[in-house]
């Protein structure tokens, strides 16, 4: 499915099954709306699924690993072969997310759209796009045609998943640089400074801080990008990675599968895919409030409301995926627990508020 196919695919979430499911969750024996956003996270699933009964019993958390050219200009503390070896070692469960989808019972599915890297990695899905972006302070960072190739690689992955029966999916990444990039496009997304949406990502000194907040102003000031064209903005400042997961969050979107936002970088990339089309919003879960400056003006400015605040900035889908078992313990709370109609208690009445 192309990109713009998918696109004019995605159709409202269902109000229907999201009323059932409001009056189910009502006749459980509770208080009325005690559980809070885990109760209007179901709703929403609902609409997303056009069900009242389904189930999280197959979740994925899909790793999108992409180099970025920025990283010539110094802005990270290591060097590109890293994403290559942290990919290498999704595969074989080392890394922190992967560890934290065995206690969820998800599965981690690195995927290698942009590595710069002429080597296969065995169990890492091959949707390479290219050997890595430019470097945006010389030129664009990819090519439109290119932006377009990534995101319909994340589109494609999200149907082939939905295919395989998975219900739930998580975006993650990997990708030296990247909070660079995803900096440099939320800035223009969101009509702030550089400085109040950037952070120092994996860490650095004051000195590298300094330097990554330049060289952002200076792929701005090259390309002055149009936030109104966020394939144009994708191409001058983004990644393979943001595109990916953009991709994912419409795939999703059009086959009614939720899924489950990250920190900064997959917000960023959400945000991209809701201003491609705004329905894109109705399927698309908050997990946490990320710790990087503009981990909290992307929610916002998606009007979604995550489940946790706990100061997380690693990436990798370990914030999403953090959310896991919450779902599983609403979705256990909602399909077993006794109603009032089992009992002798009286049920818990709405009413509504002046």
């Amino acid at each position: 499915m192309n990109l713009s196919q998918a696109l004019s695919s995605i159709r409202p979430p269902c109000q229907t099954a999201m009323k059932e499911t409001h009056h189910r969750l009502d006749t459980l024996l509770k208080p009325l709306d005690s559980l809070g956003r885990l109760e209007s996270h179901l709703i929403q699933i609902s609409g997303m699924t056009g069900r009242s009964d389904f189930d999280f019993s197959k979740k994925a958390v899909v790793v999108f690993c992409a180099d970025n050219g920025v990283v010539d200009q110094g802005i990270s503390q290591t060097g590109k072969e890293v994403t290559a070896l942290v990919a290498a070692n999704l595969t074989m469960g080392q890394t922190c997310v992967c560890h934290m989808a065995r206690v969820a019972g998800a599965d981690v599915i690195p995927v290698d759209i942009g590595i710069d890297s002429d080597n296969i990695i065995p169990g890492v899905l091959d949707r390479k796009v290219a050997k890595g972006t430019g470097d945006f302070t010389r030129g664009l960072a990819m090519t439109r045609e290119e932006a377009v190739t990534a995101l319909e690689a994340g589109i494609g992955v999200a149907l082939e998943l939905g295919e395989k029966g998975y219900h739930l999916l998580a975006t993650g990444e990997m990708g030296i640089g990247n909070t660079t990039t995803s900096s440099a496009l939320t800035a223009i997304l969101l009509d702030l400074p550089v400085r109040q949406v950037t952070g120092r990502g994996a860490g650095l000194c004051d000195e590298g801080f300094a330097r990554k907040l330049a060289v952002i102003e200076r792929g701005i000031a090259l390309h002055s990008p149009d936030p109104k064209d966020p394939l144009g903005l994708l191409s001058a400042l983004g990644g393979f990675d943001i595109a990916g997961m953009a991709g994912l969050c419409i795939g999703c979107a059009v086959i009614g599968l939720p899924v489950v936002l990250d920190g900064l970088i997959s917000c960023v990339s959400a945000l991209l895919a809701v201003e491609l089309n705004p329905l894109v919003r109705h399927y698309l879960l908050p997990s946490h409030v990320s710790a990087e400056p503009a981990g909290a003006l992307l929610l916002e400015r998606l009007k979604l409301q995550p489940l946790l605040t706990a100061g997380m900035k690693l990436g990798e889908g370990s914030g999403a995926v953090a959310t896991f078992p919450l779902y599983d313990m609403i979705h256990s709370i909602y399909v077993g627990m006794p109603r009032f109609d089992d009992t002798e208690i009286t049920p818990y009445e709405r009413y509504s508020h002046i």
